[in-house]
């Protein structure tokens, strides 16, 4: 796995760069600028890339930007975006482009090293990674009565909310304690409440994940 780190703060970069390289992982190149992210990605052209939401010049968006930029230039390039906040606009910008190969992880979780792996890893392999706090926050800020949402018995709360970090059938069914069966079940109900009928040109798993995200209709 080749992985390209873009952070501006020098300690937490080297720092996972170190972590990576401990981990036999191969960090081909970091950066501190978007301009010096992206060029990397053009020059290394990585499997994976990890990048901080908020870089230089202005440290609001910048590296969401640079993120649906660099997957521009490199259709399939994975990203694993760090927030030391929880950022709504920027979560669903990010996985608006579609949820194949993106995490939105806190900063916080690096220091949990294995879940941290874990997540970098299913994003290299193409799934998808929401930090939990990330979807517990965003749920309780986005709760309105008059939504769809709102219809969502609380065991499909749950079941969506553990298919927003990025889980799939039996690892919901597995924390929740029930069979596949049943997990298949309250996810048909979840795509009928949200009117998510099948569509080639759309996974309803990932807009029924954004629809919990921000809380549209």
């Amino acid at each position: 796995m080749r992985i390209v780190i873009a952070e501006d703060d020098a300690l937490l970069r080297e720092g996972l760069a170190l972590l990576l390289r401990a981990e036999d992982l191969d960090v081909v190149a970091t950066a501190g600028t978007p301009g010096e992210f992206l060029a990397a990605v053009d020059e290394h052209r990585p499997d994976v890339a990890i990048v901080d939401v908020r870089m230089p010049p202005t440290h609001t968006d910048e590296g969401i930007v640079a993120a649906v930029e660099a997957r521009r230039r490199l259709p399939g390039l994975a990203v694993l975006v760090l927030s030391a906040y929880v950022e709504q606009a920027f979560a669903t910008e990010l996985f608006s482009v579609g949820a194949s190969g993106l995490g939105y992880l806190l900063k916080e979780r690096v220091g949990r090293v294995e879940e941290f792996l874990a997540a970098l890893h299913r994003v290299a392999a193409g799934g998808s990674v929401i930090d939990p706090e990330v979807v517990g926050q965003l749920l309780a800020r986005n709760r309105r009565p008059d939504t769809a949402l709102a219809e969502l018995s609380p065991r499909e709360h749950e079941v969506l909310a553990l298919m927003a970090e990025g889980l799939g059938n039996g690892a919901i069914a597995e924390r929740l304690f029930v069979t596949d069966g049943a997990v298949h079940k309250h996810i048909r109900s979840i795509f009928a409440k949200l009117s998510l009928p099948p569509d080639d040109r759309a996974d309803r798993r990932v807009t029924a994940v954004l629809r919990y995200l921000d809380g549209r209709r």
